[in-house]
């Protein structure tokens, strides 16, 4: 499995719902965070290790109800 961290704008005022949404519909998500600034939420998924990222971010995640912007953070483990 890797690690993905999805920042998202959300259109105003949606951010709740579009949070819920992820969580209930996206079973790759493991948590949502609520964050200040540029962004509204912070998603950690995980994702199998054959998984193209770009193609989970656009089709489940830029698709989900409310959702305006998303910036994607690829991880990998530096401290073992």
């Amino acid at each position: 499995m890797k690690a993905i961290f999805i920042m998202v704008k959300c259109d105003l005022g949606q951010a709740y719902k579009v949070a819920d949404e992820a969580v209930q519909g996206v079973e790759q998500i493991s948590e949502v965070y609520s964050t200040s600034g540029q962004y509204d939420l912070l998603m950690k998924c995980y994702l199998e290790e054959d998984a193209d990222i770009g193609h989970f971010v656009t089709e489940r995640i830029q698709t989900l109800p409310g959702v305006k912007d998303t910036f994607t953070l690829i991880t990998f483990k530096a401290f073992g």
